[in-house]
């Protein structure tokens, strides 16, 4: 959902989802840094945290540049609702590609005829509503007594 967020909302966004694949979130230090080094504006590791918190909401031009730049987006994913939520899902594909497994079968997909890879979409959408019902509340089965008490036991 990106409709309607805040700068705050989308820079957190981008925070916590866009980095290596082999380490967590760039710190405010590093964004900072890698910002400088690349003879951008002035920004300290406070006020990105400040924007991120929504403690700051105004920007200039050249710092929302500067940091569309550091995560690879373009500046009106800061203003562009529905630009936004394009760059979004393009981040989402981008992260299961990271992970080796997933993109082994994407490649290996597209060597497939149409057909067969619908037939693995309909696959991995089964696999997704087992895992979503496995792993859902545990439902008490009807039946008789015995069972029940041996469920609370």
């Amino acid at each position: 959902m990106t409709e309607g967020r805040s700068l705050a909302q989308k820079l957190d966004h981008l925070l916590t989802v866009v980095h290596p694949a082999d380490r967590g979130p760039y710190s405010y230090e590093e964004v900072a840094q890698a910002i400088k080094a690349k003879d951008g504006p002035t920004i300290s590791a406070a006020y990105i945290w400040q924007l991120r918190k929504g403690l700051r909401d105004n920007p200039t031009k050249h710092h929302l540049e500067a940091l569309a730049d550091f995560f690879g987006v373009p500046v009106a994913y800061f203003f562009d609702d529905a630009q936004a939520k394009l760059i979004d899902d393009e981040i989402e594909i981008l992260q299961a590609m990271r992970d080796a497994e997933v993109r082994d079968v994407a490649l290996r997909t597209m060597k497939l005829s149409p057909e067969a890879r619908r037939s693995v979409v309909n696959i991995i959408s089964e696999l997704g509503r087992y895992e979503d019902r496995s792993t859902g509340p545990r439902r008490r089965r009807r039946g008789s007594s015995a069972a029940a008490e041996a469920d609370e036991a």
